[in-house]
């Protein structure tokens, strides 16, 4: 008795022990943790650190957004960027309006009288005013850079898509995107890329008279000149290095009024806007909130974040010990394998979560009671082991189930932002075709694609547990007709791929009547299947030979007493 209760302790207390530290491994298959990319973020640049390098270029417009940025992450302010915003605004009032970052712009900004005296002016509204409008349009004429001139040559154009030409009576919105635009270009704001671009589609615009991807980029610019003053604006759009990107951004600074600070902070910190773009688009629903999370921990945890391209999750687990002595060592020492070895960590995790479900099962093994005397010639010495794999793995895919976080979220991705277009008489959709039926046959969600792997998987399982029951009634040393007897009682173990087929479709659908899960058709009846396909795969090639071995040697070999195999042997006291 004493040893099964040594065994049963030696196998439980290591198996909690590594099921925990398992879950102390920050390593995830659709999720990025926290404290990785509080690892990743250490010794790098922060928001106030790059706030104050803003407010050195003396541009307020940027400085001010970063520092509400922090202050919606809730981050402290020990270097006092608040304050050098406040006594550089104090040194040039003007500056808050319109953003400062250009020395060389003040006195074009200072001769408006139409300029508020506090606030923010956004840049688009300062220069659709005609006084300024013609101001910068005659600066571009005296510019000596071609790709400025070739843009205020499109004034000339005619054949316009998304603006009225600049001759119409509305032309003055088409100047006033040509005259933002080239005030960039003059003063040098936009990346050699989006130059380039520019100075390519101008020339390509005013030579075969299709403005069309101009018109586009204007279009994109003005957008975010009504949302940003002339400083956000110049730090905003500084990083970009081609039209598509722009266009992204445009569109989601356009979406997400409420989060201008941290979209702009985001692209800032990282220095890569076309991968702040492909974040947000990717993660439509929560990659806002994760971009701002990611800020508290500098340039290397947004660039983390951007890298891996997966959602963000802090453990709470993980928080509860971290406060500990030992737990919080082996968490730190575990983020930071995650963060420079992500897959090493994530083996490292499942193998703890094998072993655990593992030593669990040897656990279970020594606390049964020990066989009776009639029950020892059922036991085949060695055969628990592949229980308890078995056991082990199954272990595995319900611990992955219940920890890993997005496992069944729905993708996010949104599809790209549409190009303006006219809409042509032939392209008008007729009535009649709005109303589309619903095929749920074929929706491949990821949830649905969770479900097939998981009914897969259990089927696999249960599959395997038969072949190790079937092994073991062969290896009993039994005659054959007792064996056959075995097998029968059995017929419900051997028949459990079915029960959990069809138990797996009808909670399926019920959960499809209930709007738990989007309908799928194909994820529910593939339990079924799946059931059908493995029971038998199993009599068939297995069970049916097994049984036609046994009844030809039961009829060939000379009848046993049951009692005469089994019945114990009873020694006559001295």
């Amino acid at each position: 008795m004493m040893n099964r209760l040594t065994g049963f302790l030696m196998c439980a207390v290591p198996a909690l022990l590594m099921l925990a530290c398992g879950l102390m491994v920050p390593a995830h298959l659709r999720a990025v943790d926290t404290c990785i990319l509080k690892e990743a973020g250490r010794n790098t640049t922060g928001l106030i650190k790059q706030g104050l390098s803003f407010v050195g270029q003396g541009n307020l417009g940027a400085a001010k957004l970063l520092l509400q940025a922090a202050q919606a992450q809730g981050l402290p302010d020990p270097q006092g960027l608040g304050l050098a915003i406040n006594n550089l605004a104090l040194q040039h009032p003007r500056w808050m309006v319109w953003g400062g970052g250009d020395a060389r712009l003040d006195r074009l900004f200072a001769s408006d009288p139409y300029l508020p005296k506090s606030g923010s002016e956004p840049f688009t509204e300062f220069v659709v005013r005609e006084d300024n409008r013609t101001v910068v349009l005659g600066l571009m004429g005296a510019s000596p850079l071609p790709v400025v001139l070739d843009l205020l040559r499109c004034r000339a154009l005619t054949n316009t898509v998304i603006f009225s030409p600049s001759q119409s009576a509305s032309g003055q919105v088409l100047d006033t995107a040509l005259a933002g635009c080239g005030l960039l270009l003059e003063r040098g704001c936009l990346s050699g890329g989006l130059s380039n671009a520019v100075f390519a589609m101008a020339r390509t615009g005013n030579r075969t008279g299709d403005p069309e991807r101009l018109e586009q980029v204007l279009m994109d610019l003005m957008s975010l000149g009504q949302r940003f003053n002339w400083g956000e604006l110049v730090a905003f759009v500084g990083p970009i290095q081609d039209p598509e990107t722009l266009r992204l951004l445009a569109d989601l600074v356009r979406k997400s009024e409420g989060q201008l600070p941290v979209i702009f902070a985001a692209v800032q910190l990282s220095g890569k806007p076309a991968q702040v773009a492909a974040y947000l688009m990717n993660f439509s629903r929560t990659g806002v909130k994760d971009l701002g999370a990611s800020l508290r921990y500098g340039a290397g945890g947004v660039d983390e974040l951007l890298r891996r391209n997966l959602g963000l999750h802090g453990s709470r687990f993980g928080r509860e010990t971290a406060g500990l002595s030992i737990s919080g060592a082996v968490r730190a020492l575990a983020a930071e394998l995650c963060w420079r070895m992500p897959w090493l960590g994530l083996t490292i995790k499942w193998l703890l979560y094998l072993a655990a479900g593992f030593l669990l099962a040897a656990a279970l093994h020594f606390a049964r009671p020990a066989a009776t005397t009639l029950e020892q010639p059922l036991q085949v010495r060695g055969f628990h082991i592949a229980r308890e794999m078995l056991f082990a793995l199954g272990f595995l895919l319900v611990v992955l189930l219940l920890s890993e976080p997005f496992l069944a979220q729905e993708s996010q991705k949104v599809a790209f932002p549409f190009r303006l277009r006219l809409p042509a008489v032939g392209s008008v959709v007729p009535a009649g075709t709005t109303s589309v039926n619903r095929i749920i046959m074929n929706q491949l969600s990821p949830l649905s694609l969770l479900t097939l792997l998981l009914f897969f998987v259990l089927q696999g399982l249960l599959y395997a547990a038969c072949l190790v029951k079937l092994a073991e009634i062969r290896r009993q040393k039994l005659p054959s007709r007792i064996k056959l007897k075995l097998l029968e009682n059995e017929d419900h173990l051997f028949d459990a791929g079915l029960y959990l087929g069809f138990a797996g479709t009808i909670i399926s659908l019920i959960l499809v009547s209930l709007g738990v899960i989007q309908p799928s058709l194909m994820a529910a009846y593939s339990s079924t299947s799946f059931g059908i396909i493995f029971v038998s795969v199993f009599k068939i090639f297995h069970l049916r030979p097994l049984r036609r071995t046994l009844l030809l040697e039961a009829e060939a070999a000379p009848a046993e007493p049951l009692a005469a195999a089994v019945a114990p042997r009873f020694v006559s006291p001295t």
